[in-house]
């Protein structure tokens, strides 16, 4: 379609318009089909007719100089691809469509802005220390405005902050704020919007400034730095030498390069305060850690309180608690409180050594026990000695060795597999289970003499699901922790991941939570975790119980306790509750027919 394709006098980017009218009028003026706001204009400068055949180009009046191809003409046909000059703008008249390089639609200012941008956005490759970026952002446009100073202003709170301060030769400035107007400041900071002032000794609205007086300033420019609307603070360059120094076009390229460099700025601050809140955060964590253990509920306070009184004595621990809970972290924290510190430290697992090793893992052999012993080998017993042996999964030790353990344990003397010499050994024993070893008593698998060998005193271990706030500390703590063992780029927990975090009922407790940690810390592809990340679908999380439900439950639950302390005397109970008899009946009644 036939179009005028121009771009008006101090703009970066190529515009088109295209001629749909049998007249079409051009001109500085509101009233014409195209207007050009171009001051050398007059209201209406040209006129292009179409007969139906041909397009031509006449002038107004006199005063409407126009060129076309470089002569002046008064009346001319068109052509294709015919260049008309009228003041400032220069159009190209093309009779029909055709391809274009899409560098035609950029002017070579544009072009020399959009590529100070690419150079700059390939410096943050490199560096994310937030001075040196913002140094390197003023070098850029200094070099791209002919300033010779230019300054980086940031907001922080209701204070300006000089960040950065550069002169033509790419050298800091000292006395910045002594450097620059106030008023002029002032005024994009109200207006957010960006300023131009050719002389600035000689312009009205800032003439009478005294530091405008003061520096003798000649032209200034000064673009905001917006966030979504919020002051990040503002670009200011100036040339105290030259008047007239800078055109709408320096202008529209500043404004530019200020909302590229608004999104590099406010993501560079970012990552600073991310950094910040992650030294803030270790820093609380540090405070509320109770040796390697995080935890501030009001359950853990008790297990710390536990530790604390047994750690200086010799007396054995049993520690119960469901898989992943921490026990071995617990049984450590003893040693590393007790008066056997500096001696060693030594784990076995139960569950995880085959019944025919076991007993030579604990106490040794001597070569040529059994098949397989080519050497003589020290047991965990003796390994042990004067420090502390931890005996995790104790429920699942055999019965036979339950005799040679409790044999162990009260003579202080062990003997090796194939040996008949018994040797002496000083441990401190603590053990753990996540199974019931009373009920494991009562159904013959574990011995009653070793459970009371063993429980001296019973630390119980809370499930994760009953430690409140401590999933969501223990989580961010982790997701630092894994940040740094795997060097990967810093993550922090989204708002919907801490709820579905909180939400989960975590069978697995803490060894379950940090594996999902590490999954997400790794294979994110976003700085924030998300549930997604964790694997915390919405069909796993459990569902929260309406209230008349839960209430429901509770009174249930709170009923069965007080028959179960009366006895199951109902008139008794209902007596204690202050309920009407009839009230525990029809309690029984319920739970008969849920049983049916």
């Amino acid at each position: 379609m036939p179009s005028l394709y121009y771009r008006p006098a101090g703009a970066l980017e190529f515009k088109t318009y295209q001629l749909h009218r049998k007249v079409t009028s051009i001109g500085k003026g509101d009233e014409n089909d195209l207007t050009i706001a171009d001051e050398e204009l007059q209201d209406t400068h040209a006129l292009v007719q179409f007969d139906g055949r041909t397009f031509s180009i006449f002038q107004v009046n006199r005063k409407c100089k126009i060129s076309v191809n470089g002569h002046q003409v008064k009346k001319m046909v068109l052509s294709h691809r015919d260049e008309i000059h009228m003041g400032q703008t220069r159009l190209h008249f093309y009779l029909y469509d055709e391809p274009r390089d899409a560098q035609q639609d950029i002017s070579p200012e544009a072009l020399a802005c959009y590529r100070k941008i690419h150079e700059f956005s390939a410096q943050l490759l490199s560096s994310y220390e937030l001075t040196d970026l913002l140094e390197r952002l003023m070098d850029s446009i200094i070099a791209l405005t002919q300033a010779d100073k230019g300054f980086l202003i940031l907001t922080e709170g209701n204070e300006l902050s000089v960040k950065v301060a550069r002169n033509l030769q790419k050298e800091n400035i000292s006395d910045a704020l002594l450097q620059v107007s106030d008023s002029i400041i002032n005024k994009v900071l109200k207006s957010k919007q960006a300023v131009i002032v050719s002389d600035a000794l000689n312009d009205e609205e800032f003439n009478t400034s005294l530091s405008v007086v003061n520096l003798k300033l000649c032209s200034v420019m000064c673009a905001p730095l917006l966030d979504r609307g919020e002051m990040l603070g503002l670009i200011y360059v100036g040339n105290d030498n030259v008047v007239n120094l800078f055109t709408e076009s320096h202008l529209e390229m500043l404004t530019i390069f200020a909302a590229q460099a608004s999104l590099i700025v406010a993501n560079a601050v970012l990552l600073n305060q991310l950094k910040g809140e992650t030294v803030s955060l270790r820093g609380k964590i540090d405070a509320m850690r109770y040796g390697n253990i995080v935890g501030t509920s009001q359950v853990m306070r008790q297990v710390f309180r536990t530790v604390e009184k047994v750690a200086p004595t010799d007396v054995s621990v049993l520690i119960q608690g469901e898989t992943g809970t921490g026990k071995e972290l617990i049984a450590r924290e003893i040693h590393n409180r007790s008066p056997r510190h500096r001696g060693p430290f030594v784990t076995i697992n139960s569950a995880a050594i085959p019944e025919n090793l076991l007993e030579s893992e604990l106490f040794g052999h001597v070569r040529g026990a059994f098949t397989g012993a080519v050497s003589t080998r020290t047991g965990r017993f003796q390994a042990a000695n004067s420090g502390t042996l931890f005996l995790d999964e104790i429920g699942e030790m055999p019965l036979n060795l339950q005799v040679k353990l409790l044999r162990a344990l009260q003579e202080r003397m062990v003997t090796k597999v194939g040996d008949n010499r018994a040797e002496p050994v000083d441990i401190r024993v603590i053990a753990a289970s996540n199974k019931d070893l009373e009920e494991a008593i009562r159904k013959g698998h574990f011995r009653e003499d070793l459970y009371y060998r063993l429980n001296v005193v019973t630390l119980f271990l809370p499930p994760l699901r009953e430690r409140g706030d401590d999933v969501v500390l223990i989580a961010k703590y982790l997701v630092d922790k894994f940040c740094r063992d795997f060097d990967v780029p810093h993550r922090r927990l989204g708002t919907n991941a801490l709820i579905a975090i909180k939400k989960y009922g975590w069978p697995g407790n803490i060894r379950e939570l940090e594996n999902r940690l590490k999954k997400a810390v790794i294979m994110a592809e976003k700085s924030v975790i998300s549930p997604e990340d964790l694997d915390l679908r919405p069909d796993i999380l459990p569902p929260i119980q309406p209230l008349v439900e839960a209430r429901d439950e509770w009174q249930k639950n709170y009923i069965n306790e007080v028959l179960a302390l009366n006895n199951g005397n109902r008139t008794k109970t209902a007596r204690d509750l202050g309920v009407d008899p009839r009230t525990i009946f029809r309690h029984l009644e319920k739970e008969q027919e849920s049983e049916d």
